[in-house]
């Protein structure tokens, strides 16, 4: 099963004000595992960042004025996506954007599978704070590099987050068994465990005997 963690920057709040997208994260899960196939790009949005946009992740005008326009990576991000859960906190407001761009590009609307990790957050946690930084700290997540708003840094942070918030605590291995000629053999997907070791007939015994021992109440009689 593979997922995309997602997050974009903007220009400003409203695509109905005319804020583009500056820059798109990605990163990519499988059985909840990095892959470190990312998908990363600063855009140049054809217009000015508004200050309260700055003041959230810091790109100037100048910085963003040499970089590639949407239409110019649409396909790459579109083929990137396809067929894959995407995980996004506050969804709408990235999705509002995301399907802006592809219209303005003359491309087809995004129609993946979404998880909105604030309503996950929501159900979890009623009535508590559900911003990134404030499910940083319930969880103990590190987030001290999180200066600003930047998409990769957040999308790494998401991806603790939601790993949490689902409960999934032991993560999914993909195991390669190889003979030792370095041949592969077989490929399979394999919950986590801890090995398990059996105890020997005097340690059953020993153990048996202790709780003969120290119960109140025993049943060994």
């Amino acid at each position: 099963m593979k997922e995309v963690i997602l997050d974009t920057e903007t220009t400003g709040l409203s695509v109905k004000e005319g804020h583009r997208i500056v820059e798109i994260g990605c990163i990519e899960l499988e059985n909840f595992i990095p892959t470190n196939n990312n998908f990363h790009c600063y855009l140049n949005p054809g217009r000015k960042v508004s200050e309260k946009a700055f003041e959230t992740h810091g790109y100037t005008d100048e910085f963003l004025s040499d970089k590639k326009k949407f239409k110019e990576i649409a396909d790459d991000f579109l083929l990137y996506i396809k067929g894959k859960k995407l995980i996004i906190h506050n969804a709408e407001f990235d999705l509002s954007h995301l399907n802006n761009e592809l219209k303005i590009a003359g491309k087809n609307l995004i129609n993946n599978e979404i998880i909105d990790t604030v309503i996950l957050a929501r159900d979890k946690f009623p009535g508590s704070s559900n911003s990134l930084d404030a499910l940083c700290k319930r969880y103990r997540i590190d987030n001290s590099k999180r200066e600003k708003h930047t998409a990769l840094i957040d999308c790494d942070l998401l991806s603790k987050v939601y790993i949490n918030l689902i409960d999934q605590k032991e993560p999914k291995l993909n195991f390669i068994n190889e003979t030792s000629y370095g041949h592969q053999m077989s490929k399979t997907n394999t919950s986590y465990f801890k090995k398990i070791i059996k105890p020997t007939e005097e340690e059953k015994r020993n153990h048996d005997q202790y709780l003969k021992t120290n119960l109140k109440k025993n049943f060994f009689n």
